[in-house]
């Protein structure tokens, strides 16, 4: 299983309303749960910055990521990222491997 992390922007008619914005997340998430169901949440954060939330997660393909970001923005996002990520500790050996 590959990791990614989902980087979410919501649109400002969903950021300015708290109740609809939490009914929306928990429909989302029923969604990409039923379309993809082998996706494994790792973690999730709401965050202060360019983006509202990043949730980390593993897939088995490109394509699962693909589908998670399309149910994201098809869920009111007004961008949604699901970016490749490598372990710390593996990124070390691919390094090494390459770099010796």
């Amino acid at each position: 299983m590959g990791l990614y992390v989902l980087m979410t922007k919501l649109t400002p008619e969903i950021q300015a309303d708290l109740k609809k914005r939490e009914a929306i997340g928990k429909d989302w998430k029923k969604k990409v749960d039923k379309l993809c169901p082998d996706v494994k949440w790792v973690a999730h954060y709401a965050l202060l910055g360019p983006y509202d939330f990043m949730d980390i997660y593993e897939a088995d393909n490109e394509e699962t990521a693909a589908k998670v970001s399309m149910l994201t923005r098809a869920s009111g996002a007004l961008a949604a990222e699901s970016w490749p990520a490598i372990k710390w500790s593996r990124f070390i050996e691919i390094v090494k491997d390459c770099c010796d």
